[in-house]
């Protein structure tokens, strides 16, 4: 790890994130030293520089490179480094806002559609913040992101992903709105209408009393209704809102569990700056075992060091 690190320490005390804005910037200096990495295809290098510097940071050596050379840099890192490495070096390059877009795509493309990937960016985003992905997501890929997203989803889960996509805050009465829940489930089929409405629409505190008032009515937690009365992609989809609702570190730490590249990829870059020290810690208190040591024996090499540098340190 680049030493001039720690430094950068002491000017973002208090963020949730481990990935800090570098120190000693100079990014004309690490141009040139990209550069002769990706002529030497020299990895361990551009894991040195790209892992070490904020995205915003990033940003502006992908700008400078193209200033200097008429090329872009992520085409430059992909040709250079192959495989999931060269895919995470090319994933740090990308704007916030493009991740997600391109995460979402990504969950879309090809046969069959990864739902649980689309409700981990759509839980955890802002109705403000997904305004802005579903915006970048029509200038990358030429389609409209809601019309993407019915036509790969069906039925109530459909409905339940157009109303995450476009989420506010509507005032609402705690009580009548565990009374609506409670009767949903009373029927020979569980009704998620209720659900889908009230979970896209309260802010989080108000929504947590909610949840909170149908554990003390029904006596089973929020999570176990759901699993026990509802089927297929629209269970999946409210257990993922309500975990997200009362706790996302922890939905986050049990995906990073699964162990799957994208997966543990997708999250460690896409929380970086934002909330991943909290998701280590709910990692730690699930597994015994620290994000950091779960990776060494996962990962080998320098695609081992990059996450280790997003990770940052052990707990």
């Amino acid at each position: 790890m680049d030493p001039d690190y720690y430094k950068s320490h002491e000017m973002m005390w208090g963020t949730l994130g481990t990935v800090r804005p570098f120190s000693n910037f100079h990014p004309d200096r690490d141009v040139g030293r990209i550069q002769t990495a990706l002529e030497k295809k020299d990895a361990a290098t551009l894991v040195t520089i790209l892992t070490n510097r904020s995205n915003a940071q990033r940003q502006m050596i992908a700008k400078v490179f193209k200033e200097k050379t008429q090329k872009d840099l992520a085409a430059g890192v992909k040709k250079a480094v192959s495989g999931d490495l060269g895919t995470l070096l090319q994933e740090l390059l990308m704007p916030p806002l493009d991740f997600e877009a391109h995460r979402l795509q990504q969950a879309m493309v090809g046969i069959g559609t990864d739902e649980e990937t689309l409700m981990e960016i759509l839980c955890t985003r802002s109705g403000k913040q997904l305004q802005e992905i579903s915006a970048v997501y029509k200038q990358l890929y030429k389609k409209d992101l809601e019309k993407e997203l019915k036509g790969e989803t069906s039925g109530d889960f459909a409905k339940l992903v157009v109303a995450l996509l476009h989420k506010e805050n509507v005032a609402g009465v705690v009580q009548r709105d565990t009374e609506s829940l409670c009767a949903s489930l009373n029927g020979k089929k569980a009704d998620a209408g209720p659900w889908i409405e009230i979970l896209t629409s309260r802010d989080l505190d108000h929504l947590n009393k909610v949840l909170m008032g149908l554990e003390l009515q029904t006596g089973q937690i929020a999570e176990q209704a759901v699993e026990k009365r509802l089927t297929g992609d629209i269970r999946l989809g409210l257990k993922v809102l309500v975990q997200c609702i009362q706790r996302p570190d922890i939905y986050l730490a049990k995906r990073l569990m699964t162990a799957k590249t994208p997966i543990v990829q997708g999250i460690m870059v896409s929380h970086s700056e934002e909330d991943l020290l909290s998701i280590r810690a709910a990692y730690l208190k699930l597994t015994g075992t620290s994000l950091y040591t779960s990776l060494q024996k996962l990962y080998k090499g320098d695609h081992l060091q990059a996450l280790l540098a997003i990770c940052r340190s052990e707990d």
